[in-house]
């Protein structure tokens, strides 16, 4: 995964997702700083190869992204040589997954602000990392990351073996012969019976502390889908009362991302809201699409979507899912 920042805008909040994600999935799934360029080198050419290695571009974004401006009074993003711009061109132009991370209650950029090779980038549902939740925050991003990155072997916990050798006493004569005495065998018992009732009570401890999985989680299709960018598919991860909910829209030949949302189930019901701008063509200004998910026996979903318009009524859909196979 790529992760795109501005010194000047969130230098300090990019390197602390950069060790957070190192954690999860290992040095070698992260990379961050294009400041490392060979000298000669062009670097239009090496942030472009950089980008297309990787399965997954976090845009970091905070208050003053959208409108820092350079040494000559010119804002960055109409620089075309631009790092920030050219990373985030390469990524889009690729159709490689784009996921903006807003910082410092920063908000997603208007279309109008953005250059014409950065336009998409409006309409990517974005994160929000809060300092106050920021572990929380992130761990719920490190769970959405999963189906773009594999966690590497350095992540995994390897076996512990001994490094000290061991010594052993020197050799002695061997004693005479002791009178032989019979010992009891209550002490030994008594102990087994120690060991027996600990290993009960610490698997009974992590049977009733280990994480439940969510009965949301899994890949949902809508097969009655009608209409453009109406929901036709939901993937949903998380344990406990947090999930995260990726959702696509109706849009042939391919499906619009709508993007990642977070939600609190409350082991009915889970909930969340998309605000989706516009859609591909230009219509359906301002829309807020609200779904209400709930389970339908076992391998069904009912799925309510609440509609809602800046410009006219809204509306809503009740539509049953079911598991993809």
């Amino acid at each position: 995964m790529f992760i795109s920042y501005r010194r000047d805008d969130t230098e300090g909040e990019a390197g602390r997702l950069f060790d957070d994600l190192n954690r999860a999935f290992g040095n070698d799934a992260v990379f961050m700083d294009v400041s490392g360029i060979e000298p000669g080198t062009d670097f239009r050419k090496a942030i472009d190869d950089n980008v297309a290695c990787c399965g997954v571009l976090l845009a970091m974004i905070g208050p003053t992204w959208a409108t820092i401006a350079g040494s000559d009074g010119q804002r960055r993003l109409d620089n075309e040589n631009d790092y920030v711009r050219l990373e985030i061109a390469s990524a889009l132009r690729r159709n490689i997954a784009v996921i903006p991370v807003l910082v410092h209650d920063a908000h997603m950029p208007h279309a109008d602000q953005l250059p014409d090779n950065l336009k998409d980038l409006a309409y990517r549902n974005s994160v929000e990392i809060t300092h106050a939740r920021w572990n929380s925050d992130v761990q719920l991003l490190i769970q959405a990351l999963g189906q773009y990155v594999n966690a590497t072997k350095e992540t995994e916990t390897e076996p512990v073996h001994a490094a000290v050798p061991v010594q052993l006493p020197p050799l002695h004569a061997a004693p005479e012969a002791a009178p032989v005495r019979t010992k009891s065998n209550t002490p030994l018992m008594v102990g087994i019976a120690v060991l027996v009732a600990l290993g009960i009570a610490l698997a009974v401890f992590f049977v009733l502390h280990r994480p439940t999985t969510s009965a949301l989680d899994g890949r949902w299709t809508n097969p009655s889908a009608q209409g453009r960018n109406s929901l036709v598919q939901l993937e949903i991860s998380g344990s406990g009362n947090q999930l995260a909910i990726h959702a696509w829209g109706l849009c042939p030949p391919a499906n619009c991302d709508w993007g990642m949302q977070t939600a609190s189930f409350d082991g009915q019901k889970a909930q969340a809201t998309w605000s989706l701008m516009n859609d591909a063509s230009g219509e359906e200004k301002g829309r807020a699409a609200t779904l209400t998910i709930s389970k339908s026996g076992s391998d069904k979903l009912e799925v309510e979507v609440a509609n809602t318009y800046t410009g006219h009524a809204g509306n809503t859909h009740q539509s049953e899912f079911v598991r993809a196979q």
